[in-house]
Order: structure tokens, then sequence, then C-alpha cells
């Protein structure tokens, strides 16, 4: 069962409302879904926590947060709890709160669309069906925002994609998956600091070595 957040009161200093850019990572909260391909978002902004020194421990709009800098940028790193359909009701909140303009927003999620090993970041476009960005472009009423695709590959066989996508990494994924998370949490950081451009000539494409 996922934590209940929605009672807790922010236990931290006061905030002043203003941040320079969101990181959004998808997935659905609970343990039973922690390691599944649907969270790949949550991984990537766990090891951003973790290599910035960042707690997510705060909780605001449904959604775990916590606040620090990528060199002297401020950043909000964020794990919406809403369930995957529903990450638009925290993002939407977040962005006004912290007076975020929507370039400013990147949202990581999975993608089935892409092989496993593959990242891609791109600077806006639809939702390829993927529900949680889906719901972030209704919720914003734009999609005309950056985000991070980082690849899970696609079931073989009939066997449908929702079923697969809140399932575990097989083994041989699992070796190579640190990598790919830590590849795209240096992606994140070089869209913070050299901007979009920057990070798709340096990370889209396969980050498997050949």
């Amino acid at each position: 069962m996922p934590i209940n957040l929605f009672r807790r009161k922010i236990s931290e200093p006061a905030l002043d409302g203003t941040a320079a850019y969101l990181l959004v990572g998808l997935g659905n909260p609970g343990r039973e879904y922690r390691d599944s391909r649907h969270n790949a978002g949550f991984m990537v902004i766990d090891r951003l926590a973790a290599d910035l020194g960042v707690k997510l421990t705060r909780v605001q709009n449904r959604a775990l947060t916590g606040s620090g800098a990528i060199g002297e940028v401020k950043i909000v790193l964020t794990k919406p709890q809403t369930y995957m359909n529903l990450s638009g009701e925290s993002v939407s909140g977040l962005l006004r709160f912290y007076k975020i303009p929507h370039e400013n927003l990147i949202v990581i999620h999975d993608d089935i669309d892409l092989p496993f090993g593959v990242l891609r970041m791109r600077p806006g476009g639809g939702s390829a069906g993927q529900k949680g960005v889906q719901s972030i472009i209704e919720r914003i009423g734009t999609q005309d925002f950056p985000r991070l695709r980082f690849g899970i590959g696609r079931p073989a066989g009939p066997k449908g994609g929702a079923g697969y996508v809140l399932n575990h990494f097989h083994a041989e994924e699992q070796k190579e998956l640190p990598f790919l998370i830590d590849a795209a949490a240096a992606a994140v950081r070089v869209f913070v600091t050299d901007g979009l451009e920057a990070a798709m000539n340096r990370y889209n494409g396969s980050q498997l070595e050949e």
C-alpha cells in the first residue's frame, strides 16, 4: 500500500516558492511497484537525489519532493504519489507554487516504444500513450515541455503492455540498469546546466556498449 501522504504537514522550513527547474520522475507509489519498469522515472530521481544530497521527504501537492541545486541552479526533485495516471495533479500544482515555466519542467518516464538501453530527450510532443505524460499535458494545458524517455522495450509476442510495464526488469536487464540510470541522471544534469540541445546531442541513443 502507498504511504498516506495527504494528511501530513510539511515539516521542513517554509519555502520561498521559487526554483528554476522542476525535475519530475514518473512512477507508481507502493512497495509492490518499486522495481517495476514503469518506475524508471522514480529510479532516476532517486539517483539524482543521492548524487546531489537531496532528501525526498517533503510532501507537497501529493508528491514527495526535495530541493537542491545543480551547480548554481535551484532545482526541485519530484516523485508524484498519485499513481501514474494522475501525475498531472501533482505537477501542475508544483509548477504554480514554484513559479516555474513549463519549458523548465522535465519529465522522466519509461517508454515502451524505445528499446531497452535507449535514452531520448525531446522538447515536447504528444504522450505516445504514456498515461502519466498525458495527465500532465491535460493539467498544465500544453505539450511543450521537455521530457526524457527511458526505453524499456516491448514484450515479446502478443502479451499486453499493461502487465509488462508493471513487471520487474529481467535478470540480464538488471545488470545494465544501474549504468542506464546513471546515464539518465547525467543527461538531466546536462539539461539543467547546458540546455536541452546539449543533452540531446550527448545522450540521445543507445547507452549500451556494442
